[in-house]
């Protein structure tokens, strides 16, 4: 195909450069523009450059009409953003006695994560509006925790950099 193209080529640019006419060597150059996704080939014959095969607009791809479901990952088909197949390894990876994990498990863990890290980032973004900001900091992680009751007797972890709470914001604390 390369000898083909350039042997093109070097006919194209002897015509031109023999014909020394404005007109032809204009055509000649004209020729290599057929169009996005397309080359030309010979007297203006219009060759496809892509050669793999590619999915239509039906949505099939092209394997004895199939649909390309297979390309759809885990996180997709659930409606998901947090990566299932990620934590269903994960889980494998980290059970003792190399206990089977089930499909599921990891769809429904990572729908817990991702609700919850949802929730957070809810809570912590009004901390954010309310001091005016659009930056959400360790210090805004650490008083929606501590302040937002079911978060606060969820996570018993210190955040870094989130400093301490106030006196008065401490409504989360269960003493």
């Amino acid at each position: 195909f390369q000898q083909e193209h350039m042997e093109e080529n070097e006919g194209k640019a002897g015509k031109a450069s023999k014909a020394g006419k404005a007109g032809k060597a204009g055509k000649a150059g004209k020729a290599g523009k057929a169009g996005k996704g397309t080359a030309t080939k010979g007297k203006g014959r219009k060759v496809m450059k892509s050669r793999g095969k590619t999915a239509g607009k039906d949505g099939k791809d092209g394997k004895d009409g199939k649909d390309a479901k297979k390309g759809l990952s885990r996180s997709k088909r659930a409606g998901l953003s947090f990566p299932v197949g990620r934590i269903h390894r994960m889980m494998k990876e980290r059970t003792s006695r190399r206990i089977r994990v089930s499909a599921t498990t990891a769809v429904y863990c990572a729908a817990i994560m991702e609700y919850l890290t949802a929730e957070l980032l809810e809570v912590a973004g009004y901390a954010c509006t309310n001091k005016k900001r659009k930056r959400i900091t360790p210090r805004d992680l650490q008083l929606a925790v501590r302040t937002d009751e079911e978060l606060n007797s969820l996570i018993k972890a210190t955040i870094a950099g989130g400093g301490v709470v106030p006196e008065g914001a401490d409504k989360g604390q269960a003493r």
